[in-house]
């Protein structure tokens, strides 16, 4: 299949119709943020990749970090994990603190702000140095050196998270946080904080579509099975609670992030990134929730 012309084709399209939503106000330095950027990359495992609009310009990860946050714990810890976090969605909030007390400080997932900060605190116990030892994680997985956080970002997430705050804190009152919480948010803030591309956020992403299996040095990093419930999850959690909107319509496992990034996959053909960051009512983008609908539609690709 000719990707590249569907590419094309829907880009333009998207790019032509409304640019609705609006950008995240409450981080200051995601508000700053041109709005009409747009950009999508494609990569397949036959090593077809295109790219199209502004696929090179960095952009915050924000929440989409928290899939390989929790694919560094899984792979360190196994299944000892979900002694900790649960799998369940959520039907909340991203930042909800609702859930926590009833399911006794244990978050519902790992892609809500309560499941990454506890997944955050797993690996400040297991890791020497916690942001190094997850920032050469992700360097590995992008064969890129480059990457990096966006202080700037991770201080104005943090000089305003004030639920986040409040969620760790609930948290540890009910046990579920080992570290002192302060320690637990600044790399959660960190980990937020992690600047991406379109093209290098596809690419990272291949090896969730790969069984595991980074692309360029044939490392597995997850097992295969560990690799199908990290695709589940994001399939039934990774877009807040739009999560079955974007099962219903799209028909991928992917996560979105509030930077206006979006990261789907197509187990064993391809990964692809949409980033825009006018988000809709829901935190998602709205340009980036068009374009994934319109593209598994005319390319007949879907899980389902």
């Amino acid at each position: 299949m000719k990707y590249s012309k569907i590419i094309d084709a829907v880009y333009e399209e998207v790019l032509k119709g409304e640019n609705a939503g609006t950008v995240p106000t409450y981080i200051p330095e995601l508000a700053q943020v041109n709005p009409e950027q747009f950009g999508v990359y494609f990569y397949s495992l036959n090593k077809q990749s295109y790219g199209i609009g502004d696929c090179d310009v960095k952009f915050s990860a924000q929440s989409i970090a928290k899939v390989l946050a929790l694919s560094l714990a899984y792979s360190i810890i196994g299944d000892q994990l979900w002694r900790r976090v649960d799998v369940e969605p959520s039907g909340t909030s991203f930042n909800s603190l609702v859930q926590l007390e009833a399911d006794n400080g244990i978050p519902r997932n790992p892609l809500i702000n309560a499941g990454a900060i506890v997944v955050c605190d797993i690996l400040l116990s297991i890791l020497e140095d916690a942001e190094a030892d997850f920032l050469t994680f992700v360097r590995e997985l992008a064969n890129d050196d480059s990457i990096n956080y966006s202080i700037l970002v991770a201080e104005s997430e943090k000089s305003v998270g004030y639920r986040n705050f409040a969620l760790c804190y609930y948290i540890k009152s009910l046990g579920n946080i080992e570290n002192d919480p302060i320690e637990v948010l600044n790399f959660y803030f960190k980990l937020c904080s992690l600047e991406l591309t379109c093209k290098s956020m596809a690419y990272i992403f291949s090896f969730l579509a790969n069984d595991g299996i980074r692309m360029h040095d044939r490392v597995q990093i997850l097992t295969e099975t560990c690799t199908k419930r990290v695709n589940a999850i994001m399939q039934t959690c990774g877009f807040y609670d739009e999560s079955g909107e974007f099962a219903f319509k799209v028909g991928l496992p992917g996560k979105s992030g509030v930077g206006g990034g979006i990261v789907a996959l197509l187990p064993n053909h391809y990964s692809i990134a949409v980033w825009s960051p006018k988000l809709n009512d829901k935190g998602n983008s709205y340009r980036g929730m068009k374009f994934l609908e319109m593209f598994t539609a005319q390319t007949h690709t879907s899980i389902f």
